[in-house]
């Protein structure tokens, strides 16, 4: 219909004023709430061709308009704005094709391709509350890329080297007398965990100790004995040393194996990984070239800088004075190395907390002066930082909120909310457990992705399983009520079959929001915004409720309108589930 409206409006205004105009002036958007009307017209690009007042042009647009288009009923100007009344045939005529169409929504083979990086985790310690957002964010972002029709890989590049895992290492060796996941009961990432926080008291009780000696603080935290072993200890790892080696592929495999219980609990995956270890001295190469090219300049100690004054951002370090790579240098290399490998990427998305920024401008830029035409396509997801009720996270005095512990958390506070309702007889403990599982992680992850990824948030274990609300388990019950009914439907010999069928405004509401849906991915998939979505499902589950709350479905007595309902109904569950599922988040049959 919009698509109609466009070029009638480009006929309308020839035919009315003798002007023609581009389509790309006519301006189609749904009506505003408040105004009667489905779709409006903004009149105030064609004052210029018609020479009359925004009402008198938008009168005569109208007049021409309804006697051209079959579906307009009705049409009111306010202002500038030509709102239309579309006939409830046309609406129901829509309903067929969204009801008959298999992955309504979805686009087939768009012919692009995308990398989408998330988690890219450290391997000194287990994930936690931030990975949480990370990981549900980038994953989603991946499900909505793919609905648009793209091909997408997951990916991401995880930390296994440098002076935070030596640590670890270290503090293993001296305290950890020989403890192994076997042996302590604990999963790997949790016991390379506990040896990062063991390592931090050790440090900060030897700095407290030299100043108390007299020694200045900020030399003190260079001078501490631990400090320096573990520095030497990362000079043995790059240096090949057997033992280091040894020992650090063995503490990493602990924590893999962690990582891959936590994923699995998630449900999320990969479809590549890129390691540290393997990438860190990506980059030496081309800034080598660069510098010969004069992209990059070198300083008296030997350093060398790239020039970004010119993109009005401070000069970026990207080679040490001792020839030793920065983060920048690694980054500079990964991101090469990656569209080589996949020549025919069309962006790369790095979803990546909003306090690194400045480190992806910079990054983006390097490439662009490098002559990366791709750099262009280069995209940082930046998300706000998330913190709990009780305030902010450190992972080195060990008061971060561990992911495995916070999904096991609210899955146990959706166990217990859901047997003090009931509603779950006749399900044996092992479908009970799926339920609860089920809930709570579909509560975890819609509440934090309903929220705009640039927005900080504070997240609320309690309210994320509320049942009212803006909550997943507020959708999760809506599809769970709508099986409810199709079930009893098909148990008393009810079709879902109909012929013409007048429909009511509440009907009419619900297919227009129903319409909207491939909309809504299209524009989730541009911003890179899951939170779209969120308010999509959010507002299609309010409005059917209140539908099925002021009509009795079953009593029905018209056989074709109670079908027509049945229909409308499983559409709307559909829907729900796979906004739901493109967010990462299942939806139960029953709760």
């Amino acid at each position: 219909m919009e698509n109609i409206l466009i070029e009638k409006v480009v006929e309308g205004i020839q035919q009315l004023y003798g002007v023609e105009v581009n389509v790309n002036q006519v301006q189609v958007q749904k009506t505003r709430p408040d105004f009667e009307g489905d779709l409006t017209v903004v009149v105030f690009p064609f004052l210029k061709a018609s020479k009359k007042s925004p009402e008198q042009t938008g009168e005569d647009l109208g007049d021409y308009l309804q006697e051209q288009i079959e579906a307009i009923t009705d049409f009111n100007v306010v202002k500038g704005f030509l709102n239309f009344s579309i006939s409830a045939a046309y609406w129901l005529n829509e309903f067929k094709i969204i009801s008959t169409t298999n992955d309504f929504g979805f686009t087939q083979n768009s012919g692009k391709t995308y990398m989408v990086e998330y988690s890219s985790p450290n391997t000194n310690k287990p994930l936690h509350l931030g990975h949480l957002r990370n990981v549900f964010l980038g994953y989603s972002v991946a499900n909505i890329l793919k609905a648009n029709g793209h091909q997408v890989f997951k990916t991401q590049i995880i930390n296994d080297r440098g002076i935070h895992i030596c640590k670890s290492m270290l503090a293993w060796q001296k305290f950890g007398e020989g403890e192994t996941p076997e042996t302590s009961g604990l999963k790997g990432d949790h016991l390379v965990g506990k040896y990062y926080v063991e390592f931090d008291k050790a440090y900060k009780q030897e700095i407290e100790a030299l100043v108390n000696f007299g020694i200045e603080k900020e030399q003190a935290e260079k001078e501490a004995p631990i400090f320096k072993e573990a520095q030497a200890m990362l000079l043995k790892w790059e240096q090949g040393d057997e033992e280091v080696v040894a020992l650090w592929k063995t503490m990493n495999t602990w924590v893999y194996d962690g990582f891959d219980v936590t994923y699995n609990t998630m449900g999320v995956d990969f479809d590549e990984l890129y390691y540290e270890s393997d990438t860190y001295l990506l980059g030496k190469d081309v800034v080598e070239k660069g510098l010969a090219e004069g992209t990059f300049y070198k300083k008296e100690d030997g350093s060398v800088w790239c020039d970004l004054s010119s993109e009005k951002l401070d000069d970026k370090l990207v080679l040490r004075a001792d020839g030793t790579s920065v983060y920048m240098t690694q980054d500079i290399g990964t991101a090469i190395e990656r569209y080589k490998k996949h020549q025919d990427l069309n962006g790369l998305i790095y979803t990546v907390g909003n306090e690194q920024e400045h480190h992806f401008k910079v990054l983006f830029a390097i490439l662009k002066k490098l002559g990366y035409k791709w750099a262009e396509e280069c995209y940082h997801l930046s998300y706000g930082m998330i913190s709990l009720p009780e305030g902010k996270m450190k992972s080195r005095e060990g008061t971060v909120v561990d992911a495995d512990d916070l999904m096991e958390s609210i899955v146990a506070d959706a166990k217990e909310m859901t047997q003090e309702r009931g509603h779950i007889e006749g399900m044996n403990d092992e479908e009970k457990e799926q339920l609860f599982s089920t809930i709570g992680l579909g509560g975890l992850k819609y509440f934090l992705l309903k929220v705009d990824p640039k927005k900080g948030m504070v997240f609320d274990p309690k309210e994320s399983i509320d049942l009212n609300g803006n909550t997943g388990p507020f959708i999760q019950y809506a599809h769970a009520r709508i099986q409810s009914l199709l079930a009893k439907a098909n148990d008393l010999g009810f079709s879902k079959n109909y012929s013409s069928v007048e429909i009511n405004d509440k009907e009419q509401n619900l297919i227009k929001t129903l319409k909207d849906y491939p909309t809504v991915i299209i524009e989730a998939g541009k911003s890179y915004s899951p939170a779209l979505l969120c308010n999509y499902i959010f507002d299609l589950v309010k409005e059917f409720n209140n539908f099925y709350q002021t009509v009795d479905i079953l009593r029905e007595e018209d056989k074709n309108k109670l079908a027509f309902r049945l229909q409308l109904a499983e559409t709307i569950g559909k829907i729900v589930k796979s906004g739901m599922n493109l967010l990462g988040v299942n939806v139960p049959d029953k709760m």
